[in-house]
């Protein structure tokens, strides 16, 4: 430890100290919680989530999610600017029924396609977690792809679970 001191000491005097960058990667799970807390607060700068009216997205007839005046069914602007500033996948479901939909989202199909219309898997550990209120974060196969994920339920002013959070990032 000394001489680790005497080292560092030395390059210091000497002017010769390395600049490291500002910012070093976060660990995946680290990055997912960063993701969640971005897609948060930008969701509730636009107000309180709110279920008013129906609206089609992809061919399926499903709540419509708003933020504030924002309608989120088939908008991709708060996904886009999460994708853009944290990087990985970002996305916004409506709970229907028993279902969880995605209506807006940056997490792509085979063919490229935006995976609006498609549903949170029933069967997966993320479901299981948010159907009793809480939040999952940790692996979940998501259209065929594993990604580190995070995922927190949307609740209304009466603390009603109407939609989800989602944030991930595909696993390497």
């Amino acid at each position: 430890m000394k001489k680790c001191m005497r080292a560092l000491l030395f390059l210091i005097t000497a002017g010769l100290l390395i600049q490291f960058p500002a910012r070093t990667l976060a660990e995946p799970a680290e990055d997912v919680r960063i993701a969640m807390q971005l897609v948060k607060s930008k969701a509730a700068t636009l107000g309180a989530p709110v279920v008013k009216g129906e609206e089609v997205v992809a061919g399926k007839t499903v709540p419509a999610l708003h933020f504030g005046a924002t309608k989120m069914n088939n908008n991709f602007v708060l996904v886009d600017e999460v994708q853009k500033e944290a990087g990985g996948t970002a996305t916004i479901f409506v709970k229907s029924g028993d279902e969880f939909v995605r209506v807006a989202t940056n997490v792509r199909k085979d063919d490229g396609s935006r995976a609006i219309g498609t549903i949170l898997d029933p069967k997966g550990k993320a479901f299981a977690v948010i159907v009793k209120g809480e939040s999952y974060f940790g692996e979940a196969d998501i259209l065929g792809k594993p990604y580190v994920t995070g995922y927190e339920p949307i609740r209304d002013a009466s603390g009603n679970v109407i939609g989800i959070y989602y944030v991930g990032y595909l696993k390497k």
